[in-house]
């Protein structure tokens, strides 16, 4: 009897425990979606996650209930907000930008501000190779004329397209040389260019090649990085890899453009801005650029639609990071950074 009696007694407070817990931990909105993989990992932890959109002019409303918001790049998180939700603490950005949050006043205010620069880095790296490919066998263009024009002209197609580069033995400048920026490396020395990186803070870094078919070999190279004006002179595919606000000042101008080769070649997957897209459409319409690959907007999510329309522009609609093994990785390191600050 006795024995009987503390075997409830023990199931009653494992069960006010468990009610306690479940009281007390913290409450989650996934505002612009997460991956089901990452959601899982908190809900199995015992974290209430909410997956149902909440409208930008309703946040102010709803926010104050959790204590953790998970955005993308739709979703603003400014100051005004922020004060609205004195319990929240942990501002969670799936991605590497952080443009769409007051970062700085979000940290002092105490709240924690996350994002995942590592999780997207293979995705975006291919994308700005696979755009590179598409320039330089004007397979972007191609592709628009072919099926219009492929069954009555197809002639004067193919000797319009016949004029195509190899990227083997050609110079890519890689503006950015964090992560995006090393991948980009690894696949173009794989693809026999020569590698100019251009960084503020790295003077030489050593890449490992990463050829996963190759085994206990050290396979690896350092690469020396150089001024940005030798690197615009010399090269003749140029990607920026950079983190970038709104408002600042275009990295790539008129003055950049003109310190470039004839004919180069450019990317942009990073930020929308990187490029003053005025400049970079006189340069197009000039020859100065022999054709751009965007995957970002100026004036997103409105591009300028002369850009839209430009025969010697590639277009990608912001999907650098968009791969499902990204958003997989993406959310399981959102998962694992929010469960490691509330466990320490």
């Amino acid at each position: 009897m006795i024995i009987v009696l503390i075997e409830v007694l023990v199931s009653f407070r494992q069960i006010l425990q468990h009610s306690k817990t479940v009281d007390t931990m913290p409450k989650i909105l996934v505002n612009d979606g997460m991956h089901q993989d990452g959601q899982k990992m908190l809900e199995n932890a015992g974290y209430e996650v909410n997956t149902n959109k909440i409208a930008q002019e309703d946040l102010a409303q709803a926010l104050p209930d959790y204590d953790v918001i998970v955005v993308r790049s739709a979703t603003k998180v400014r100051e005004d907000l922020i004060n609205a939700c004195p319990n929240l603490k942990i501002i969670a950005r799936g991605g590497v930008g952080l443009d769409n949050i007051d970062v700085n006043y979000a940290e002092n205010k105490g709240i924690k501000v996350i994002n995942t620069p590592s999780a997207s880095s293979q995705s975006v790296a291919e994308l700005a190779i696979g755009h590179m490919f598409n320039l330089a066998r004007h397979l972007h263009d191609a592709n628009r004329n072919m099926p219009s024009k492929g069954a009555t002209d197809f002639k004067s197609l193919k000797k319009q397209y016949a004029k195509g580069v190899e990227l083997r033995g050609k110079t890519i400048g890689i503006l950015g040389f964090g992560r995006i920026g090393q991948y980009v490396a690894r696949m173009a020395i794989g693809l026999g260019m020569n590698v100019i990186p251009v960084d503020l803070v790295y003077d030489k870094l050593k890449i490992d090649l990463d050829v996963l078919s190759i085994k206990d070999v050290d396979l690896s190279v350092t690469l020396k990085t150089e001024p940005l004006d030798n690197m615009l002179a010399k090269a003749d595919f140029i990607t920026v890899h950079v983190p970038f606000k709104q408002g600042n000042k275009a990295l790539i101008g008129a003055a950049e453009l003109a310190k470039m080769k004839d004919g180069v070649f450019l990317v942009n997957t990073a930020r929308g801005g990187v490029f003053n897209e005025e400049a970079l459409l006189q340069a197009l319409d000039s020859g100065k650029v022999a054709a751009a690959a965007l995957d970002v907007f100026e004036n997103e999510p409105n591009p300028d639609e002369r850009l839209l329309s430009h025969p010697k522009v590639s277009l990608s609609p912001h999907i650098g990071a968009s791969t499902l093994e990204a958003q997989r990785n993406i959310g399981l390191e959102l998962a694992d950074k929010i469960m490691s600050h509330f466990e320490n």
